[in-house]
């Protein structure tokens, strides 16, 4: 309902501003793909009941350490290595959460401050550009026919979480335990171990999702992807997942990420100053995430 609301509402007020022409209709693909990169990897940690607040600083942190690896060890090394570095974080913040019993959401936003503060030392603030033409093919630039290789990337990752999600035993641990935890436990299911590699998912996508951001745009940077939480989080909620675990969608996910992207496509095709960007983008997420939790709870 969101987004036939969002889009009705942009196709008439922008129709002669170009919001349905080709070209931005595939703008809007090619933006809402590190969004749904990302919100694949929170829907796993929401549906565990945890929450992930780092997302944004691992992707900068990972565009950086994408762009430094390519150049000295090849495209196929720079991903896997700022992969690892993703998937590290959130092993750190799965077993802090876990061992020590502090809530992800005190670890995460603890850990975006180390992480972002790490971006910021790498490269004294300034960018790393890539030059590697392969790396930026296949991570950003390229296309297959009409199609962008971030778009495929999109559908990869999706059919990849839709899958582990709600066919494979796993994911159905991580929905149960995010349901109950307790009765988890008492089923057999290691819950300490499934919040764990919840959390590491979504480290690990945020940092694929920064991997995609520095081949679309041949730099890593310190910021890259910082702004982008809340518009995560409100991608996956207005996509059915519950905030409090036990219900998730990771095709929810990347229909609210396409939404979220088409928000942010238009209020910019309207001219609006970025102040007034950010207010008119606040209220509709609150409305479009109110609206969202109020049909979970009517179903």
């Amino acid at each position: 309902m969101a987004a036939v609301l969002i889009f009705g509402l942009f196709a008439v007020i922008l129709h002669d501003d170009g919001f349905l022409t080709a070209s931005n209709l595939l703008n809007i693909g090619r933006q809402a793909a590190p969004i749904a990169v990302m919100a694949v990897g929170m829907t796993f940690a929401l549906a565990a009941a945890e929450i992930d607040l780092s997302v944004g600083a691992v992707t900068a942190l990972s565009s950086l350490v994408a762009a430094e690896a390519v150049g000295s060890y090849g495209f196929v090394a720079g991903a896997a290595v700022a992969l690892a570095v993703g998937a590290g974080i959130g092993l750190v913040n799965g077993l802090i959460a876990v061992k020590v019993r502090i809530p992800s959401f005190l670890v995460t936003l603890g850990m975006l401050g180390i992480v972002s503060g790490i971006a910021r030392n790498m490269n004294n603030l300034q960018s790393l550009p890539i030059r590697n033409d392969t790396f930026l093919a296949v991570f950003g630039a390229g296309s297959v026919g009409p199609i962008s290789s971030l778009l495929i990337w999109t559908v990869v990752v999706g059919l990849i979480g839709h899958l582990v999600l709600h066919q494979l035993r796993w994911g159905r641990h991580v929905l149960s335990v995010g349901a109950d935890r307790g009765a988890s436990a008492a089923l057999g299911i290691s819950t300490d171990r499934i919040r764990i590699a919840a959390l590491m998912t979504s480290a690990a996508a945020a940092s694929f999702a920064g991997v995609l951001l520095a081949g679309r745009l041949a730099i890593g940077r310190h910021d890259l992807g910082e702004n982008l939480l809340l518009t995560v989080i409100a991608a996956v909620v207005i996509g059915g997942t519950n905030l409090f675990g036990g219900r998730a969608s990771v095709a929810g996910a990347i229909a609210g990420s396409v939404v979220m992207a088409m928000l942010n496509n238009g209020l910019i095709l309207m001219g609006l100053r970025v102040a007034d960007q950010l207010i008119a983008r606040g209220v509709i997420i609150i409305l479009a995430v109110a609206l969202s939790m109020r049909e979970q709870k009517e179903t």
